[in-house]
Formats: structure tokens, C-alpha cells, sequence
């Protein structure tokens, strides 16, 4: 299992519920979540069998940014 960190600007509960959706019907994905209270709003994803820039695009349809750190 691969951990990926991604730089993002989901702030808030209501971009969480956006997103939601997105990440959980992405096949590889076994955990995600978004820490908010960090000036960054990192998003961490344990994955097996996706790539990051699979994740980041994931994040980019759902109307959010994503930049692997």
C-alpha cells in the first residue's frame, strides 16, 4: 500500500462532501482524508494500484486542486 500526500484547497466540510463522491468511487483507494486545520488542507491517500496524478485528476474533476507533495 502507497501512501500519497497532495497539497490542496478543499477547506471546509461542505468541499469534503463535494469530493466525496469522487475519491470513494475511485477503485485502489482503501483510506483518504483531509486534514483541514493544516494551513496546506493536505489530503492523504493510501492506495494500492493508483498513481498521484490518477488522485490529483480525481480531485480536479470534483472542482478542487491537488498538487503532490
Amino acid at each position: 500500500m502507497e501512501t500519497i500526500k497532495f497539497k490542496t484547497n478543499i477547506k471546509c466540510g461542505g468541499c469534503i462532501a463535494t469530493v466525496t463522491p469522487a475519491l470513494n468511487a475511485l477503485a485502489g483507494i482503501n483510506k483518504w482524508e483531509v486534514d483541514t486545520a493544516n494551513a496546506d488542507k493536505i489530503l492523504t491517500v493510501e492506495a494500492e494500484g493508483l498513481s498521484a496524478q490518477e488522485v490529483a485528476d480525481t480531485v480536479k474533476k470534483a472542482g478542487f486542486t491537488a498538487e503532490q507533495i
